[in-house]
């Protein structure tokens, strides 16, 4: 068990074929999904939300774990975090930025409300008008991830060359835009909620 468990590929495996087999017994017991326009909606809703579960999870984890214990880290140990934690991280953080947009992009479009969204309800007498702010607020925290943020830790992080005293110019622009972006997070959140949940358009 322990062995199945300390490789990360079979555990998501597993937790696929879990999915898998809920639908069926659900199916059995209810109704099998007939595998239509609704189900493939479902299904881009359901990777749209893993994907940004897993970008604000990192960036959280960034803004409320990484960066504020990082001066209790003693020196010797901090190239543990920069050479190895830190990229891993920002690998999962950036594509979990790109994958979100992505689906959402695509979910607004299944949906029929992109250009709506898009718009911020100028079209549609404002009922995308939160959906379209939080799209919106998605979309700048998208920027900065892989315009300004991935750009400035690759410097500070020593991944490209650069001069030495570029690195801490780095990663404090790095550092104020991942700050931008917490921010911005919970509007976003507050709007992507808001839209189906809120009773608000």
């Amino acid at each position: 068990m322990a062995a199945f468990f300390s490789n990360l590929r079979n555990t998501i495996v597993a937790g696929v074929v879990l999915i898998v087999v809920l639908i069926i017994l659900v199916g059995i017991g209810v109704k099998f999904p007939s595998f239509g326009h609704d189900w493939f909606l479902f299904l881009v809703r359901a990777l749209h939300i893993l994907s940004g579960i897993m970008w604000i999870g990192l960036l959280y984890y960034f803004n409320f774990v990484a960066t504020p214990n990082m001066p209790k880290i003693p020196d010797e140990q901090k190239p543990a975090l920069s050479k190895v934690i830190t990229p891993a991280a920002l690998f999962w953080f950036r594509w979990g930025a790109m994958s979100t947009i992505v689906f959402g992009l695509l979910l607004a479009l299944m949906n029929g409300y992109l250009i709506d969204a898009i718009l911020i309800g100028i079209t549609d007498s404002g009922n995308s008008t939160m959906i379209g702010i939080g799209m919106w607020l998605g979309t700048i925290m998208w920027f900065n991830v892989w315009f300004i943020i991935w750009p400035n830790q690759k410097i500070a992080l020593g991944i490209v060359d650069a001069p030495a005293d570029a690195k801490p110019k780095a990663a404090r622009t790095a550092g104020m835009f991942s700050r931008i972006n917490t921010m911005l997070s919970l509007p976003m959140l507050y709007c992507m909620v808001a839209q189906s949940h809120g009773g608000l358009t």
